[in-house]
């Protein structure tokens, strides 16, 4: 079997972008579904995919994290349907809006090609000074990636 790297099958969708997820036997509960708390920790390694393609990634060194330094400061998630088996899905990414500080950003786990919605949802998070720990504005090379994501903008 050939897996294809995330990057390398990623999708830009009329709503959003494309990035492919695996969801593996042990992220099944008891009752074989998807738990609930792996679904935000599929569209957390999609996001992390994403910036990474941008130069934006945390290696340990907060003072240096730059745009990665942020924190969740809001996550609402609504369960469509259940995800049943292991195997390749995605999730659909597109930021709503885009401030000095932070930013709000709309998710959902489909299917791999998009058309079955497992769940969706949205997040928001708040950029840092890592020194202060004190909300700080995105790096400029930052908003020029998230305007592109905008959905208003699409």
């Amino acid at each position: 079997m050939t897996v294809e790297s995330p990057s390398a099958t990623a999708t830009a969708l009329a709503h959003g972008r494309l990035i492919p997820v695996t969801v593996h036997f042990d992220d099944l509960d008891a009752l074989g579904m998807l738990h609930n708390a792996r679904y935000p920790l599929l569209v957390e390694r999609a996001w992390t995919e994403l910036w990474q393609e941008h130069g934006v990634r945390f290696d340990g060194d907060w003072a240096s994290a730059g745009d990665a330094c942020n924190v969740v400061k809001e996550l609402l998630i609504s369960y469509e349907a259940p995800v049943t088996r292991p195997g390749t899905y995605a999730v659909d990414l597109w930021l709503d809006r885009l401030g000095t500080t932070g930013l709000t950003y709309g998710f959902r786990l489909c299917s791999a090609d998009g058309s079955t919605t497992y769940a969706t949802g949205t997040r928001v998070l708040v950029r840092l000074d890592a020194q202060t720990l004190r909300p700080a504005p995105w790096s400029e090379d930052f908003r020029a990636a998230g305007r592109a994501l905008l959905r208003s903008e699409r």
